[in-house]
């Protein structure tokens, strides 16, 4: 096995569980606070690694520029959308709306880069998985409140934040090492996040804490924000922003197979069934795409 499909396999394994935890800590905190809480326990570990690893520095104001607004983009917005809209929808409805990401990113990648071009195998391929996630969940596919319609629009528009970040990070910032990019992201994006949690869900000192928030937060920060994290920038300069955000289809079937084998979940027909659809559905986006047959020299 290749280092890159090393990576990328454990990638897939820590994203398939955020979704757990996020939901766990929404119902008992803010969500807004929580986000900004996880970024600053992530900001604690992240900086001084950077600095002790002695890590260049960028110098450019345009790279600073893109990323702080990348990482309000992609942890201040996304967090707080996410986080927001979760409180209103099924885990079942959220990963089938994040796992539109890919094809939001197919579409800035294919204005904004010029090697990750829209390609039938592409389309096709991300159509057929977002169609295996809908199989999966089908039976959460419902709005149970008067408020889930907002919350699904809000996630989804988180889903657009990751895509761009991901594409203009492609495009812009190749030449910064992922442990720079991470930690000014984390820290742009934490301003915004504290200051609208304090103004409009109160001083995170005086909110009650639970002992899973807590715990969810450091998983979340350590294992999604900081490795998880730098991980996908190692990924995102060797396989692009559309291989990459593919693993958003994959997160889900991780995640039913350790429910099956840790939780004692059942595993369905439906959820065996749209399983191999997504991973035809990633390997038909992933392959490249065969080199057209040189015609005979003999006519």
């Amino acid at each position: 096995m290749s280092r890159v499909a090393a990576v990328y396999i454990l990638t897939c394994l820590i994203w398939s569980t955020v979704w757990l935890f996020i939901k766990i800590a929404v119902s008992e905190v803010p969500p807004v606070s929580f986000a900004a809480m996880r970024l600053i326990i992530a900001i604690l570990v992240m900086v001084p690694v950077t600095i002790a690893w002695r890590t260049p520095i960028p110098k450019k104001r345009r790279d600073w520029i893109m990323i702080a607004g990348t990482g309000i983009l992609l942890l201040g917005f996304n967090y707080a959308l996410l986080n927001w809209g979760m409180q209103f929808i099924s885990s079942g409805l959220t990963a089938v709306l994040q796992a539109m990401t890919p094809a939001f990113a197919l579409v800035f990648a294919h204005y904004l880069l010029p090697d990750e071009q829209i390609t039938p195998r592409k389309a096709a391929g991300l159509a057929l998985g977002i169609v295996g996630i809908g199989v999966i969940f089908w039976d959460q596919l419902t709005f149970g409140n008067d408020r889930a319609l907002t919350g699904s629009v809000t996630v989804t528009l988180g889903a657009v934040c990751v895509a761009l970040a991901y594409v203009i990070v492609r495009r812009e910032g190749k030449h910064l090492h992922p442990s720079v990019l991470t930690s000014g992201q984390m820290t742009a994006a934490f301003v915004p996040l504290m200051i609208y949690g304090w103004t409009v869900e109160g001083n995170p000192f005086e909110l009650h804490w639970t002992r899973s928030a807590l715990v969810a937060a450091l998983y979340l920060a350590l294992a999604g924000s900081v490795l998880a994290a730098w991980l996908n920038y190692w990924l995102l300069s060797r396989i692009g922003a559309v291989n990459l955000l593919l693993m958003g289809l994959i997160e889900p079937i991780i995640a039913i197979l350790l429910g099956s084998w840790f939780l004692g979940e059942s595993l369905t027909s439906r959820a065996l069934g749209g399983g191999l659809l997504i991973l035809f559905s990633v390997w038909l986006a992933m392959a490249p795409a065969r080199a057209p047959a040189r015609a005979s020299a003999v006519k």
